[in-house]
């Protein structure tokens, strides 16, 4: 047999192995939030162990928009998103025939960070937080004293979400008042670890980010505390903070939403109803705050009864409480 035709047989055999190994291996692709990620990638890896290598998950961090992009194209089974599906979003899954199932997973303090060389700030208002975001502070607000005069005349370094980020629609909604309206003269990325080190290495720098990217880097970065407009209390975001509701308005709830078509596949059913049984304690390991397991329940209900549609009006809400939204009737 010459060389060409043992390459020729080699090539098949190579691509006979290949096409056996992906039909033994099921895929489940997950893509979205960079705050939920730690959450769904800490289920997918016991999930895996539990399946034995008969099903792979992969989990992507394009961001809660640049990951509807994809789930409303049909490109994933599951979409992780930190602030809930908006009109837009639902309109383009509509188009495309695809219906979908909200799922809350967990609640997390969306965590304004500061260098910890930084022993001025003591906390921070909801004024405050606005005077430095805002659309009108572009070019404008630049050093700490022109936020508050009792601040030093230092340049004021921002990081902050992308715009592809549910974290960035939820902290522009809840600290500007309304979602996507801010500055754009900041270092933005939707990769977390980008701001973390970029807060890290500079003493006039102030970010935001979700609580896990926090916890996992304490010793490089500080919470800045925050103020509560109901209370005036100046609180550290924890997860003791989030349960008692004391720490607003920064907490809010996480999802999964998950293609309903995609659903029936056994392995994909299989592993949102891992994720809804047995996330509790994973969520406490990430350093987020579990739901209540009434409400666990309520939306495992949900899932297997396949309601589908939003609880909200394709905006973000901002104060919901998990119990509330399971409660009301999704819409598509």
């Amino acid at each position: 047999m010459n060389v060409r035709k043992i390459a020729t047989l080699t090539a098949a055999l190579g691509a006979l192995f290949a096409s056996g190994s992906a039909l033994a291996q099921a895929l489940i692709k997950i893509d979205g939030s960079s705050t939920v990620f730690p959450v769904t990638e800490a289920v997918a890896e016991e999930f895996m162990k539990l399946k034995k290598g008969k099903v792979q998950v992969t989990v992507g961090i394009s961001g809660t928009g640049g990951g509807f992009k994809k789930f409303c194209r049909g490109e994933t089974a599951i979409q992780d998103a930190s602030r809930p599906i908006l009109e837009k979003e639902m309109a383009d899954c509509k188009a495309a025939g695809i219906k979908y199932i909200e799922l809350p997973v967990a609640f997390d303090a969306l965590t304004v960070v500061m260098n910890p060389k930084n022993t001025f700030l003591k906390q921070a208002t909801v004024e405050e937080l606005k005077k430095m975001w805002e659309p009108a502070a572009q070019g404008k607000i630049t050093k700490w004293n022109q936020v508050n005069p009792a601040w030093p005349d230092a340049p004021m370094k921002l990081f902050g979400a992308g715009a592809d980020s549910g974290t960035f629609d939820y902290f522009t909604e809840a600290i500007v008042g309304k979602s996507k309206s801010s500055r754009g003269d900041f270092t933005a990325s939707e990769d977390d670890n980008v701001l973390v080190q970029g807060v890290s290495r500079d003493v006039n720098a102030i970010g935001y980010f979700g609580y896990a990217y926090y916890a996992e880097n304490k010793d490089k970065l500080n919470a800045v505390p925050i103020v509560n407009p109901k209370t005036g209390k100046a609180v550290l975001p924890s997860l003791e903070a989030v349960i008692a509701g004391e720490y607003q308005p920064l907490s809010r709830p996480i999802f999964i939403y998950v293609n309903a078509a995609e659903a029936n596949r056994p392995e994909v059913k299989e592993f949102v109803d891992y994720y809804l049984k047995e996330s509790a304690e994973l969520v406490k390991e990430v350093k987020y705050v579990p739901l209540t397991p009434a409400d666990y329940k309520h939306a495992h209900e949900n899932f297997e009864k396949r309601r589908t549609g939003t609880a909200f009006g394709g905006v973000a809400e901002v104060g919901v409480t998990i119990s509330e939204l399971l409660k009301r009737d999704p819409k598509e």
